[in-house]
């Protein structure tokens, strides 16, 4: 008795094993989509939505994304508020609106007027998405 018992116990231990390690495999699986999915910030509407509202205005004379022209790069601004609260957003839309300067040296932002605070949202939203 003990000899069938003991060879059909391991094999149901090892039938147990095995078919965890798959589970585990479809969740490797699965986060690793996930997480390609969400790395990909052009699929995110607020990337999609500030990204045409920034290309109509003339942000791209001063800023570039990844380089410093009269201003900053857009992924140095979304370095630095990287770890502020999501009411960052109002307050530099804000900035932007209102323009200013000594944040980021002496050379002075223009005002944009012109720009909704909706529009301006969505402009910094869609920086603040292009962190490194």
């Amino acid at each position: 008795m003990k000899k069938i018992l003991v060879p059909a116990l391991t094999l149901v231990v090892l039938a147990a094993c095995n078919s965890g390690d798959s589970s585990k495999e479809a969740t490797k699986e699965e986060t690793s989509a996930a997480t390609t999915a969400t790395t990909d910030i052009t699929q995110n509407p607020d990337y999609q939505k500030g990204l045409a509202i920034e290309a109509s205005q003339n942000c791209a004379t001063c800023h570039k994304i990844d380089e410093k022209v009269t201003g900053p790069a857009y992924q140095d601004i979304a370095a630095k508020y990287a770890s502020y609260p999501d009411t960052i957003v109002q307050h530099l839309a804000k900035k932007v609106i209102a323009g200013g300067s000594g944040v980021w040296g002496q050379v002075p932002m223009i005002a944009h007027p012109e720009l909704s605070l909706d529009s301006a949202e969505a402009i910094v939203k869609y920086i603040l998405l292009l962190k490194k």
